[in-house]
């Protein structure tokens, strides 16, 4: 992996000559360990003059889920409370005589790029901006194996919830207890917080679990992640518990159901972002639900479960091959509940087989 932090490092220095800084300087956690193989609480990245520096106010911690130093990249702990790292990267900027510091100003809190100022004055700042974020959206095939692992570890927790009983349990318990499952099955931790709805809360986006308990005749919602190696995926599905389902529940499970077949279905390399989001949103815009739907019908994933491109009506630029994203349109009745149906792919070309679905639980309308 060690040539491969290099290379991004050297795209990173590219972009960044090409804008006129001689250096940078890499405070977000997720592109931290994007450029040097981990981040550990506080670390900052260096993109030095004459030399490339990660630079921590503690030592790495040697655990796998945390990533590991790139090996060719030079470490420095700073000692005792020995201050901000972003400010003593900034002053080793200076010292390798850089004019030109960019920083990642989207991430900066107001107070560090002021004493940064401060300690450097004769060194210019400049923004970055997302230019990691940017070299993050194509992954690479190690990257999107560790993806592929996450989501079959979801799959597993999630196949395993549904052989049990669950009448009668709470949406709380019922989330705590994927997420022990994700553990059980080798992941980092949950990707983000596991959503378990019930009855009249089944169908909306990011619902905080409660402790309404499982009722006969309910949709059941469920959406989670699991992590492997930093990366993270996501899965939604939607049961119907005990009984058979009811027409209205047939009804509006079919039509969200084919809302997320036709976004996943325009996945390819060159399509536009939001010619995805219009496939899934104008199945469910022409029966009568525009109104209420989510603000967007998915995004990318990676070192973070909520990364670029959106799938949104007003979103610019085109799909890449691999790119992974989620497709999720879902629709919520208030009083009712309703349906999220919810997929990680990956974007392949039409000669690679199309999309590659990497989460793969039945979306067969099952009553538990």
């Amino acid at each position: 992996m060690s040539e491969v932090y290099a290379l991004r490092r050297a795209r990173l220095r590219e972009r960044c000559k090409a804008g006129g800084s001689q250096s940078a300087l890499i405070s977000r956690p997720a592109n931290v360990r994007y450029l040097a193989g981990t981040a550990p609480r506080g670390a900052v990245l260096l993109l030095g003059k004459t030399d490339d520096l990660l630079l921590c106010a503690g030592p790495p911690e040697d655990r796998p889920a945390e990533g590991r130093p790139d090996e060719a990249l030079r470490v420095q702990t700073l000692p005792g409370s020995a201050g901000d790292p972003a400010v003593a990267a900034a002053d080793l900027a200076e010292g390798q005589r850089a004019d030109t510091l960019a920083v990642e100003e989207h991430h900066l809190t107001v107070a560090r790029h002021r004493e940064i100022r401060s300690v450097v004055p004769r060194l210019r700042l400049t923004d970055l901006g997302g230019a990691v974020e940017q070299l993050r959206v194509v992954k690479d095939e190690e990257e999107i194996s560790c993806l592929r692992i996450g989501a079959e570890i979801a799959d597993q927790a999630l196949g395993e919830l549904l052989e049990s009983i669950l009448v009668g349990r709470t949406e709380r318990h019922l989330a705590l207890e994927l997420e022990r499952r994700l553990v059980d099955h080798g992941a980092d931790g949950p990707a983000f917080p596991t959503s378990v709805a019930t009855g009249p809360n089944a169908g909306r986006r990011a619902h905080r679990p409660t402790d309404r308990r499982v009722e006969e005749g309910d949709f059941l919602s469920v959406c989670l992640g699991a992590a492997y190696r930093g990366y993270r995926c996501e899965i939604g599905r939607t049961f119907v518990i005990g009984t058979s389902p009811a027409d209205w529940q047939i009804e509006l499970y079919d039509l969200v159901f084919a809302a997320q077949r036709a976004g996943r279905e325009s996945l390819a390399p060159g399509a536009a972002c939001r010619d995805v989001d219009r496939a899934a949103r104008q199945v469910l815009d022409s029966a009568g639900y525009a109104e209420g739907l989510p603000a967007l019908t998915g995004h990318g994933v990676g070192l973070e479960i909520d990364e670029d491109p959106q799938l949104a009506p007003a979103a610019m630029g085109k799909l890449d091959a691999c790119v992974p994203v989620t497709v999720e349109p879902g629709v919520h009745l208030p009083g009712r509940g309703g349906v999220r149906i919810d997929d990680t792919l990956v974007v392949r070309p039409e000669a690679d087989g199309g999309p590659e679905l990497l989460t793969i639980t039945t979306k067969e309308l099952l009553a538990l």
